[in-house]
Parts: C-alpha cells; structure tokens; sequence
C-alpha cells in the first residue's frame, strides 16, 4: 500500500499503530494476522494486522477509536478534516476500516 511519508514515519518509530483506509474491493479480504507492505517514496516495510475494526464513517470510527494511535500529533479534528482531503465522501461510503498494526520488518530502500 502506498502511504504518505508523514504517516510512513510514524509507523517506523512505532508511534503511529492504526491505519485508516476505505473499505474498498482491494482491502475486504484484510483480517488479522495478513503482511500490508507500505511503500513511500523508494522506501518499503512491513506490517502485520493486530486487529480490523469495520465502521461506517471516519466520524464514527474517530469517536470509537484512540486518536493518537492514528497520527499522535494531530488532533481528532485535524485527523478528520486530512483524511476527508485524501477520500471524497462517495470512497467513506463504502464503509471505514481502522487497521491495527505492528511492525515485522523496519524501512529500507524498496
């Protein structure tokens, strides 16, 4: 999966353990113990599920789930207005995943 160097960072350090995608036909069949692979900007890591939360908006799951696990230098409202910048509200539709994750393998060149 492609990810935003900010975001990409904060999983390296461990500081970022909830990934926020759409529930889109590329991410249904994630469930715990699956490898996501993020890529960003020639550089690569590897992830395991811990956990899948499916939530109807990213309102819902920003009220259910730790803010800080998500990005812990943002604040709930500046997370929600980012990742309505990176999904239109036709893509939230389809329902909201918030993806536990743990490091496996740290970045390196892809």
């Amino acid at each position: 999966m492609g990810i935003y160097k900010r975001y990409f960072d904060l999983i390296a350090t461990g500081r970022k353990t909830t990934e926020v995608r759409v529930n889109d036909s590329s991410r249904r069949n994630i469930e715990t113990g699956s490898l996501i692979r993020f890529r960003c900007e020639g550089d690569e890591m590897l992830t395991r599920v811990t956990r899948v939360a499916r939530y109807d908006s990213f309102e819902e799951m920003f009220d259910r789930e730790p803010v800080a696990s998500v990005n812990p230098t943002a604040t709930r409202e500046d997370q929600l207005a980012n990742v309505r910048q990176i999904y239109p509200p036709e893509r939230e539709a389809l329902g909201v995943l918030a993806i536990g994750i743990e490091l496996v393998d740290p970045p390196r060149p892809a």
